[in-house]
């Protein structure tokens, strides 16, 4: 895990992968759980039985906003920012699914840190980011990711 108290210690990053994340395994609970809080219950997310029938993956799959709400989660395992004062989600940029998450399949996050730049005292980060499957060459989505970062002078 890598540790970032402060703009410089991330300007030494740049261009560089900073790790990834532990594995991750995508439970039905997990998706159910989703569904709930997303109000998007359908059936090849949450009815597993119709999917070993009608669905072309034999299985139900993760929402796509599913996974992609695991960034904040997984980029946690990947860096330790310290010293802040605040932390926000700022974008997504150019990203693109490549292929579904199946129930139970694990995931985790590779991050490379793509841009830096320094907003009158705040640090926005672009990480290029790929959200790999256990046994997969094709991530579950790519692209980049902008987090803005208020540390304390």
């Amino acid at each position: 895990m890598i540790i970032v108290n402060n703009y410089n210690e991330f300007e030494a990053q740049l261009g560089k992968e900073l790790g990834v994340s532990e594995w991750h395994t995508i439970t039905q609970e997990q998706i159910n759980k989703f569904a709930d809080a997303t109000l998007d219950h359908q059936w090849i997310h949450t009815d597993p039985e119709k999917a070993k029938t009608e669905s072309p993956f034999k299985t139900t799959i993760a929402h796509g906003y599913l996974t992609l709400s695991l960034i904040p989660y997984l980029w946690k395992q990947v860096a330790d920012i310290r010293n802040l004062k605040m932390e926000i989600n700022y974008g997504i940029e150019s990203l693109r699914f490549a292929q579904p998450v199946l129930v139970n399949d694990k995931v985790r996050l590779k991050v490379k840190l793509s841009n830096l730049i320094n907003l009158r005292g705040v640090t926005k980060t672009t990480m290029a980011i790929e959200l790999e499957i256990e046994g997969q060459k094709k991530p579950a989505f790519a692209g980049d990711v902008v987090f803005l970062y208020h540390f304390i002078d």
